[in-house]
């Protein structure tokens, strides 16, 4: 058969994904064969492919294939989540492009808008992982926002209510003026940021008639909440401050007279001792202004703009105000100074923006009831993590977790099934839709009303709200519980993820599933790292350090790409990229396409295997058995990219280094029948092993080899088993190899040609490869037990003496004076070794496995020595 000279993935992953997909390889549907389950993570709808993505799905998709190659009916259910802020935001932009304002249309209108988005631009992601070659049953593709999937949101949300989980009620709240909605603690990414720290005056209210002016300096980094301001707090053990308890001061422009109160929570060593509270703007001073009901006053709008409260500034944005009210304090001779300060301050995750605290009305979940469950099932090793360490993580957010705020103040997403009657505060029905709510209104609160005098919520629910079913509204199971699908795909096998979302979803999902199924809904998480450059920045379009997937994978093709990006990727350590990684998995592409065309260039004879062949296919048999082993268990423990270390070491080297080139006909010569059966064995079992890493590449060469139908091809071709090996024969063949390692070694050093026969000398009184040794290193004749009087290059194998004579091309006096340099410089070396082991306390003290590697480098050097010293003496 004719074989192109070069692999050119172009022409192949296309024309292959197709097939697979032609013939449905992909799709799965419940059937006698144990289940092995992945949902994937799902991107947003509004997302493109990055690196992150890149080295996520590749692992899942390894792990899928693998599962489909061993026996497992595999499901792989492909999806993407609505992502409502950034959707929204996507959309808002759009319409403001065509002239058009969010406030100017109806929520339907929007919603219609948001659809035609999602439709047009939804799938983009789906479609990139195809071209990574991800083994997604497609057919199963499910969207948060779709029909099914908001039932299920909108029916667990009316369950949680009914079950008293859910509540409204007034809180603080982290608000996005550019989303303008509120967003989770979670998703507030706290930056450190140079800033002022200013100190203001506030004057000491004065008793009527009193001509006395006197002023408690409050220092602040937001100078413009000034507005909100409803008390100075000092604590009451400050002595400085003991003669202002009950009093009152005024407010720096704003003139409102506000009292000083007294609480231990202010810090006397932080400013001047001295907090101005503002409930309205800070999470530690609204409870502050509970405890000691204060005044709540907002002076912000939606927007981060000062209101009608800040005066001559409203309208104004919130940081040119802080700039202008500090040249006016200064101005009126109420700023006593300003200091840099550098101070951490919350952004949206989704935005960017810094974020304001707000007290709104929101909804909320209760958490603490059903964390405890799901903190057990981790910590009781139910469901395992990968890496372990993650465990802790997950433990401390689980022990201290909050309640979680659920509604958004959004239009695209799941809108929140409550729905008001009156214009009270509890005047609302939770129902599915307004048809339940009013046979709930009329049952539960004797009221008769119209669908008309029903108003719903206007908030949407967060998009996590939804994406924690995911496992189970994937298949349907909260709207028909014992449906075929989630009752043979439920509980998933594994789930891959990020750590950076272990809350917003890891632990959600665990909660959810406990709760709904009374089941966990996956065994295993593996945590991947995150991908960062050299510079160990986190990779990303902003800072434009990010290459594009998609030109890597032109450039390298995809299977180079995934085993580049899997190479250097260690369980849950970050991956610091490097594109010349993507060139060695191009390159070990190229590696293996040569070989089968060296192979496919053999003429077969009819004749039976010599001595080196069959000692050859006897080790590589044993060596392949005993890596499976190995690679099964890296897989259990999810090192993945340890794994794909031995599969390419058991290709490179031992396939295509040591076990082509004993085999390998003498010019001239045809290869027997026998061996190259064999060989094609050994090449097809290493593809089937290699498939789940480079699936085009293995799949084009399994299909060059002979003609396969539809029921052969490798996508679901059965990987072999781990059998047993004998463990001296592979012993044996390493010794022999390394033997040849040191003729070569002998060959390069000193010049000598590759075709130049030599004799070997040895202690030995017998090898098990002779014959292998003969051929690779071109040996012509083994003395065993016997020393050789000649000048000669001696190395150790093992314990084993290995002695050439040296050629007659070789200028002995050179050899001597490098021999002499050699022998001095081991002399050297011995002496700090034995100065370390002669020192008790280092014995003593030192761990016995770096005692015993320093006595193994003192018995090494002394072997290295004795060889060199008689060496001299020949010479």
């Amino acid at each position: 058969m004719q074989i192109s000279e070069k692999y050119n993935p172009q022409e192949t992953e296309q024309k292959w994904y197709n097939y697979w997909l032609e013939n449905k390889y992909f799709h799965s549907e419940p059937n006698k064969k144990p289940p092995y389950t992945v949902v994937i993570p799902p991107p947003n709808v509004t997302g493109i492919l990055h690196m992150g993505h890149m080295l996520n799905n590749t692992i899942q998709d390894v792990l899928v294939r693998r599962a489909r190659m061993q026996g497992f009916n595999a499901c792989w259910v492909p999806g993407t989540d609505h992502a409502s802020i950034a959707t929204e935001a996507k959309v808002v932009a759009k319409l403001k492009s065509e002239g058009v304002n969010k406030s100017d249309i109806t929520r339907e209108e929007f919603l219609k808008h948001a659809w035609e988005w999602t439709d047009k631009y939804g799938g983009t992601i789906l479609e990139q992982l195809k071209k990574l070659g991800c083994s997604c049953d497609w057919e199963r593709t499910r969207f948060t926002m779709e029909p099914k999937l908001s039932q299920q949101v909108i029916k667990s949300f009316v369950d949680l209510y009914n079950k008293g989980l859910i509540y409204r009620g007034y809180r603080m709240v982290n608000w996005d003026p550019e989303a303008k909605t509120n967003i989770s603690d979670e998703e507030v990414i706290f930056k450190e940021q140079n800033g002022k720290l200013y100190f203001l005056k506030y004057k000491i209210e004065s008793p009527a008639g009193s001509d006395t002016e006197e002023y408690l300096s409050v220092a602040t980094t937001r100078p413009e909440t000034i507005f909100g301001d409803t008390a100075v707090c000092i604590n009451p053990n400050d002595e400085r401050y003991a003669h202002l308890k009950g009093k009152k001061v005024i407010v720096p422009i704003v003139n409102r007279v506000i009292p000083i109160i007294e609480d231990e929570y202010v810090d006397i060593e932080f400013g001047t001792g001295a907090l101005k509270i503002t409930p309205a703007h800070d999470i530690n001073d609204y409870e502050i202004g509970q405890k000691h009901n204060l005044q709540m006053i907002d002076a912000l709008d939606d927007d981060g703009n000062l209101n009608e409260y800040g005066l001559h500034y409203a309208g104004k944005n919130r940081f040119e105000v802080r700039k202008q009210i500090a040249k006016e304090l200064e101005e009126k001779d109420l700023l006593l100074k300003a200091e840099d300060y550098v101070n951490k301050v919350g952004t949206s995750e989704r935005t960017g923006a810094v974020i304001e605290p707000k007290v709104s009305v929101q909804w909320f979940l209760k958490m603490s009831e059903i964390a405890k469950p799901a903190l057990d099932v981790v910590m009781d090793d139910e469901v395992k993590f990968y890496p372990e360490k993650f465990k802790n993580t997950y433990k401390h957010w689980m022990e201290n977790i909050r309640d979680w705020n659920i509604s958004r103040q959004l239009w695209w997403g799941q809108q929140i099934p409550a729905f008001y009657y009156g214009d009270g505060e509890n005047d609302f029905v939770v129902a599915e839709d307004k048809y339940q709510a009013l046979v709930i209104l009329e049952e539960q609160k004797g009221i008769i009303a119209d669908i008309e005098d029903l108003r719903q919520d206007e908030d949407a629910l967060d998009t996590w709200f939804s994406s924690w079913l995911w496992p189970m509204s994937v298949f349907d199971g909260l709207i028909d519980p014992e449906n075929k699908d989630i009752n043979y795909y439920y509980p998933t096998s594994d789930l891959v993820t990020g750590p950076d979302i272990i809350f917003f979803w890891v632990a959600r999902m665990i909660m959810a599933g406990l709760e709904y199924r009374k089941e966990v809904p996956f065994k295993n998480v593996y945590f991947t790292g995150i991908v960062r450059d050299k510079q160990r920045r986190k990779m990303s379009k902003s800072l434009g350090n990010s290459p594009d997937p998609l030109e890597l994978m032109d450039k390298y093709g995809a299977d180079g790409v995934r085993v580049g990006i899997l190479l250097s990727s260690a369980a849950g350590n970050d991956l610091l990229f490097d594109e010349d990684l993507m060139l060695q998995g191009r390159n070990f592409m190229t590696k293996i396409w040569n070989a089968f065309r060296l192979i496919n260039m053999w003429n077969h004879e009819d004749k039976p295997a010599n001595s080196t062949e069959t000692q050859t296919i006897e080790w590589f048999e044993n060596k392949m058995h005993k890596t499976i082993a190995e690679i099964d268990d890296q897989f259990e423990k999810f090192r993945i990219s340890d794994a794909l270390h031995l599969i390419y070491k058991l290709i490179w080297d031992d396939f295509c280094g040591w076990y082509l080139e004993a085999i390998k006909p003498n010019y001239g010569e045809g290869i027997s029948k026998e061996v190259y059966t064999q060989t094609i064995y050994f090449f097809e079992e290493l593809m089937k092993l290699l498939h789940p890493f480079m699936p085009f590449l293995t799949e084009e060469l399994w299909q060059t080899i002979s003609e396969r139908d539809a029921d052969h091809a490798l996508v679901i071709a059965q990987q072999k088993k781990a059998g047993a090996f004998n463990e001296e024969i592979i012993n044996n063949f390493e010794t022999a190899a390394e033997l040849i390692s040191g003729v070569r070694n002998y060959r390069q050093t000193k010049g000598i040609s590759p075709r130049e026969a030599v004799e070997i000398y040895t202690n030995a009184s017998a090898f098990a490869n002779e014959s292998v040794i003969k051929k690779l290193a071109n040996v012509s004749e083994i003395h065993f037990g016997t020393k050789t009087d000649k000048p000669s290059f001696t190395f150790l194998v093992g314990a084993t003496e290995v002695s050439i004579p040296l050629s007659e091309n070789l200028d002995l006096g050179e050899e001597k004076a490098k021999t002499e340099e050699e022998l001095k410089y081991l002399k050297g070396f011995l002496i700090s070794v034995d100065k370390k082991l002669s020192n008790e306390k280092f014995v003593a003290n030192a761990k016995p496995e770096i005692v015993e590697v320093e006595r193994k480098k003192q018995k090494d050097a002394l072997d290295k020595i004795a060889i060199l010293e008689e060496k001299l003496k020949s010479l």
